[in-house]
């Protein structure tokens, strides 16, 4: 027996009635209870499994969410792949004094849980395939009800709203914000945040991640973390528990102009599917170099595949690393870091992609930073200079998982800071790339799509920084 068995006690124990049949019921203070059906021993995790226990008339109701094959409450030995369900179990007792000490105990617990109470929802009805209203009333509302959570629902009614709704909320009425899309809305509420005159402290609020988008790479992440599916049960569901984790938040700068990403930057090849094959078919290559601090463990990989740095007037950084003062310019400037004095390194062009990544997936479909962490204080790179044809579909057909970058073919590494030179594609000078970020295009070169459209910023050059940690994010236990 392990120290923790050890110090689990018993709270309650007696016979009780459970979904219609007298069993005898113990409840311990690890927030378990126990009791045999049959030949069955059951548990069920008040922590793990229950959102929220109710009175009503003579009975209490325990709400639950529960594997699939879980018959009865929180049963053993269930695969983590499985869905989860919503459950009900009704407890009663012939004594109502005995039914009180019963809920007051088991109310308890799960207010010492520090679950969220008060939510801010934003539902993106325009994102995806356009179901994020309807995901909304029809899976996540009851699992919130169950769990008695209070919520405001905002839905966002053109680009960029979200940020703007971050910027003004009044942060001291919630515990959470929630963002029922893909990744965009993600993005502009930690643009909205850092934006405000306090981002110190609204960079704090916990972000909640619901999958009803076309990407998901960050709500992916999350749930792939600890092998669950990524669907809108379990990312509500870890919502309601409550577990929090620390993102990485980088900063892309050009001059006094800043995006700030938590997911990807990408400049070259795109890698939505049938884009890469048309692609594949007609490969461009870009001209340009990057430049890059790289991550301790990474020092004498990237001696092998660049050149060091030996004046810091060869680096071309894109605007000031130290703390302003500007009384005109509020919220977050990006981490306080002294560049010039970074040990950099350098890798020439031509390349075929320049792929920047934050977490592990891109999204639900594509992997292309498996050793990506969340809050490690690193940026994953993944470079590709020179690959033949058939060589880039195998590459694409191993994004799933992440074994692309087994490829000789592919560079892979960690940074602590990143700058990109973009530059012309190889066979036509008059003509460059699309840069986007977290979904958003942020800049394009001559004769691209769209090019004389505007952008956030021009195409040239960008530094990337990363915070660690400065985010905070509702998460399964990790």
């Amino acid at each position: 027996m392990d120290k923790s068995e050890e110090e689990t006690l018993i709270i309650n124990s007696e016979s009780i009635t459970l979904n219609g049949t007298l069993i005898p019921l113990t409840f311990n203070s690890d927030g378990t209870l126990r009791w045999v059906d049959g030949d069955n021993e059951k548990c069920l995790s008040l922590e793990k499994e229950v959102l929220g226990v109710s009175m009503e008339d003579s009975r209490i109701i325990l709400k639950c969410a529960v594997k699939s094959s879980g018959s009865g409450g929180g049963i053993l030995n269930c695969s983590s792949t499985e869905d989860l369900v919503r459950k009900s179990l009704v407890l009663e007792s012939s004594s109502q004094e005995a039914l009180q000490i019963w809920f007051r105990k088991l109310r308890e617990f799960i207010d010492s849980l520090g679950r969220p109470k008060r939510l801010y929802i934003l539902v993106n009805p325009y994102g995806g395939k356009k179901s994020a209203s309807k995901i909304f009333v029809e899976t996540m509302q009851p699992l919130l009800e169950d769990a008695e959570i209070q919520f405001t629902l905002q839905e966002t009614k053109h680009q960029l709203h979200a940020k703007e709704l971050a910027c003004e909320l009044d942060l001291t009425k919630y515990d959470g914000v929630v963002c029922v899309s893909g990744d965009g809305i993600l993005v502009e509420v930690v643009n909205g945040l850092l934006q405000r005159d306090d981002w110190d402290t609204a960079i704090k609020m916990p972000i909640g991640v619901i999958p009803a988008g076309t990407g998901n790479g960050v709500a992916k992440s999350l749930l792939d973390s600890v092998g669950d599916p990524c669907t809108v049960v379990n990312a509500t569901v870890a919502i309601i528990r409550g577990h929090k984790t620390s993102l990485d938040v980088a900063t892309i700068s050009q001059g006094k102009t800043r995006f700030y990403s938590v997911l990807m930057l990408a400049w070259g090849m795109r890698w939505p599917f049938f884009q890469a094959v048309k692609r594949i078919l007609q490969l461009r290559k870009y001209n340009g170099r990057v430049h890059f601090v790289p991550a301790p463990d990474f020092e004498d990989y990237t001696e092998k595949i660049s050149h060091k740095v030996t004046s810091v007037q060869d680096v071309p950084f894109c605007s000031s690393s130290k703390k302003q003062t500007n009384a005109q310019e509020s919220g977050y400037l990006g981490p306080n870091v002294d560049l010039e004095n970074m040990n950099w390194q350098t890798i020439e062009g031509p390349f075929i992609s320049v792929w920047i990544q934050n977490v592990p997936w891109g999204s639900e479909s594509s992997k292309p930073a498996p050793s990506a962490k969340f809050s490690d204080g690193y940026l994953d790179v993944i470079l590709m200079k020179d690959c033949p044809k058939l060589g880039l579909l195998s590459i694409l057909t191993s994004l799933s998982n992440g074994d692309h970058v087994k490829s000789p073919h592919v560079l892979y590494f960690k940074v602590k800071s990143f700058i990109l030179e973009p530059g012309s594609r190889t066979k036509d000078s008059t003509k460059g790339g699309i840069i986007d970020s977290d979904g958003e295009v942020l800049a394009r070169g001559n004769g691209t799509y769209k090019c004389d459209e505007k952008t956030l910023m021009s195409y040239g050059n960008l530094q990337i920084t990363i915070d660690q940690g400065l985010a905070t994010l509702f998460c399964p236990p990790l």
